[in-house]
């Protein structure tokens, strides 16, 4: 007897796979899908992209050595921007990276407070 009710409600259950959908749902409108927001930095500035690949932004962080480069920059023509960052660990040998305001990057190595500008 269990056998013959298992096998009836299977049976009942498979019919409503059988049944189609009602029309109502197809004839919905579609909903309007936003596009992602793009992607942000830690400082809320938006991420770059060049040719399909992210650009990663380093967070601007400050140095022992950060108002020597900025002289240092200013004596190459190069000025604006939020100054001199550091880009590698504090230690004996650092190097700075400050973005100029016609769009140039000056870079300079310090090595024990010494620094010289970098050729690019």
């Amino acid at each position: 007897m269990r056998r013959l009710a298992l096998l009836a409600m299977a049976v009942a259950l498979s019919a409503c796979a059988w049944r189609p959908w009602p029309q109502a749902a197809a004839e919905a409108p579609p909903v309007a899908r936003r596009p992602a927001p793009p992607p942000t930095a830690a400082d809320g500035t938006p991420l770059a992209q060049h040719e399909g690949t992210d650009i990663q932004k380093v967070e601007f962080k400050p140095g022992v050595s950060s108002a020597t480069v900025e002289r240092l920059a200013k004596q190459a023509g190069c000025e604006g921007g939020l100054g001199a960052g550091l880009m590698t660990a504090p230690g004996p040998v650092e190097v700075y990276r400050m973005a100029c305001s016609d769009g140039r990057v000056f870079l300079a190595r310090c090595e024990l407070r010494q620094c010289r500008p970098m050729a690019r």
